[in-house]
């Protein structure tokens, strides 16, 4: 390693997010990027440990103790390299992933772990910047074409590794612009959307085709997919929000998360707007959902104009620190307070909400109860309304952020019929082949609500599956 006892010698130092007051006028990232110098010196923080355990905590087997040494080395051009050789959208993940590598970090037993997931986004804003990633068209194609029916991370990743194997790939988008949820669901002040225009204007360079404005199955016939392509992968998502069907859920003012984060997303983007403007200005706002998505919804609220901004969770506010239900190097549901809540708002947990009322069809009330989740005789968590505590919220917009069921399937998959598991999800083997030959499946319509770095693992080894399929063999990674 570049210095041996750097751990020693220097401490864990993340970026600080700009001024409250300053980034509460503006949509743009939260974050400033961090200095080269700073880079080289929280990576100079790696231990070399013998066992990488962050390598085992990164669903796409990132190779992190390498590049932390090419960082400090300056091998800049390397680093980017090996960076690739794992994950084919470090600059998403270096801005939205909650790094579980970072929590495996072996010096996070009794220190602060390695700033993973920055330098990561280092790593790549550096090459970016000096021209380090460049299209790269394959110099042999097979003859073979594949279809990608979904641009998120899980389709492009999937598009990325085929398109380098040779094969001829077009990613159809029904939405305008390409991206999924990285363009429509997260805020521009976590990921700004040029970053996605980069990354697909080089992916395009590449070779890919991309085809947005067209729903398959619907604008393309599934008949056609079928006649065209050699091999189809559907990374369409998991779209289905959670609902809570309780009295009132009809009136207006009460929406889904993705219904609210989208349509703010196409107004900064400059998108027309169909139907009635979703707009916080003024108005006193309730995120049911305590999880990212809430936060987003939070923080876009405050942007907006909010006047008063709440969020509540049904689940009991998490730990500050691990237990003995999730020890090293887990994962662990711990507290966290994003900078969407440190622009203000209030949080509350262990809250059940019994239903909403308001006046003229318009929302104006949560009416909502503590709860606790107690084990019954047979062990079973039961959720309990603790009596006496109810109480009322007043609230002109509601939205709802408690994640989602499963895909969509109404049209595509439902006229595909491929065979769905018990979660509702589109059901794979092994090889991520769904019941239909030559149709396969990856991401979130595959493995349910995850992470991106997940739908990017999952899109990387749908590819190697593909590529074997078409080919026999695959000299594509299997993660």
């Amino acid at each position: 390693m570049g210095d041996p006892k750097g751990f020693l010698k220097t401490k864990r130092y993340t970026t600080l997010p700009r001024l409250v007051s300053e980034r509460l006028k503006d949509y743009n990232d939260v974050v400033p990027l961090r200095a080269d110098a700073q880079s080289q010196e929280q990576s100079s923080r790696c231990m070399d440990c013998g066992t990488p355990f962050c390598h085992w905590g990164c669903p796409v087997g990132n190779y992190i103790p390498e590049w932390n040494d090419l960082i400090v080395a300056g091998r800049w051009d390397r680093a980017i390299e090996l960076l690739h050789a794992g994950n084919n959208l470090p600059e998403i993940t270096g801005r939205l992933c909650p790094a579980p590598c970072e929590y495996a970090c072996v010096l996070g037993i009794n220190d602060d772990p390695v700033t993973i997931r920055e330098n990561e986004l280092a790593i790549v804003e550096h090459a970016f910047a000096v021209g380090l990633i460049k299209p790269q068209t394959p110099v042999v194609r097979t003859g073979k074409k594949v279809a990608v029916i979904g641009s998120g991370p899980a389709g492009l990743a999937c598009a990325d590794q085929l398109n380098k194997a040779g094969h001829t790939v077009t990613v159809f988008e029904k939405d305008r612009k390409l991206g999924g949820l990285l363009r429509y669901g997260i805020p521009d002040f976590k990921l700004e959307k040029s970053v996605i225009d980069r990354r697909l204007n080089i992916l395009q360079q590449s070779g890919i085709v991309f085809a947005p404005g067209i729903d398959a199955g619907a604008d393309i016939s599934i008949e056609k997919l079928k006649k065209d392509f050699d091999a189809i992968c559907l990374t369409g998502g998991s779209r289905v929000p959670r609902d809570l069907p309780v009295a009132g859920r009809e009136l207006t003012g009460v929406y889904f998360a993705m219904e609210y984060l989208m349509q703010s997303n196409r107004r900064i983007s400059g998108e027309l707007i169909a139907g009635n403007a979703i707009d916080a200005e003024g108005k006193s706002v309730v995120v049911i959902g305590g999880g990212d998505t809430g936060s987003d919804c939070v923080g876009t609220a405050h942007r907006q104009g909010a006047i008063r901004v709440e969020q509540i969770e049904l689940m009991p506010r998490p730990a500050d620190c691990r237990t003995d239900t999730c020890p090293w190097p887990k994962y662990p549901p711990l507290f966290k307070t994003t900078s969407s809540h440190e622009e203000g708002g209030e949080r509350q947990w262990s809250i059940l909400t019994k239903k909403f009322s308001g006046e003229n069809g318009v929302v104006k009330k949560l009416h909502c109860v503590r709860a606790v989740f107690e084990k019954d005789t047979t062990g079973k968590q039961v959720l309990k309304e603790l009596p006496g505590s109810d109480f009322e919220i007043v609230a002109d917009l509601i939205v709802l952020a408690m994640g989602f069921v499963f895909p969509e399937k109404k049209g595509l998959i439902g006229n595909l019929g491929v065979e769905i598991d018990e979660r509702g999800n589109v059901k794979t083997d092994a090889n991520f082949m769904t019941s239909i030959p030559h149709i396969f499946a990856a991401g979130d319509i595959h493995r349910g609500q995850s992470l991106i770095v997940w739908a990017i693992a999952e899109g990387r080894r749908a590819a190697h599956a593909i590529d074997k399929h078409l080919m026999g063999s695959s000299s594509l990674p299997h993660s």
